[in-house]
């Protein structure tokens, strides 16, 4: 489906982040949905996932919610939101997933991604990924200094790291 949308024109580039990403780094963790990081192709419009949506609803997926149901998975399209975000996709790895290529977010921006968004649920990928040896402390301080998350770094070291 992504590499259809990336051929018809309808997204730029994407990437899978949020826990579906996380799987590929750490322990398998639980998740509803699978979410994807789009470059949209029309920054123009009001309704940046119109074409997402009309496209997948073309090919017979449709929208359930926040989500578009393709199979047994909702997936959520998200698109990018900063600077950050923007990077992450641009510099995603490649994994493959049933024999067929998905470009998947890395682990040090998956980490600093979270750290920007600061839920609990947030932190505990940080520490996951910590913990798997996915991403070192140093990578996710210079990535997080690099987009102006130093205070927030400094913040998560000292409650969960024992600085």
């Amino acid at each position: 489906m992504l590499g259809d949308m990336l051929r018809a024109g309808v997204i730029r580039d994407y990437a899978v982040f949020g826990a579906a990403a996380q799987i590929r780094y750490t322990e398998p963790v639980a998740t509803l949905d699978v979410d994807v990081l789009v470059e949209i192709t029309d920054l123009t419009t009001l309704e940046p996932l119109k074409g997402i949506y009309e496209f997948c609803a073309s090919r017979g997926w449709h929208a359930e919610g926040e989500a578009i149901r393709v199979g047994a998975w909702p997936v959520q399209f998200v698109p990018v939101f900063s600077d950050l975000t923007r990077e992450a996709v641009q510099e995603a790895e490649t994994a493959e997933f049933e024999g067929l290529p998905l470009r998947v977010v890395g682990a040090d921006y998956l980490a600093v991604i979270a750290l920007s968004v600061g839920r609990a649920k947030d932190y505990a990928r940080i520490l996951a990924l910590l913990e798997s040896g996915a991403v070192g402390r140093d990578d996710v301080c210079r990535l997080a200094g690099r987009h102006g998350l130093d205070a927030p770094w400094r913040r998560f070291e000292e409650r969960f790291l024992d600085v």
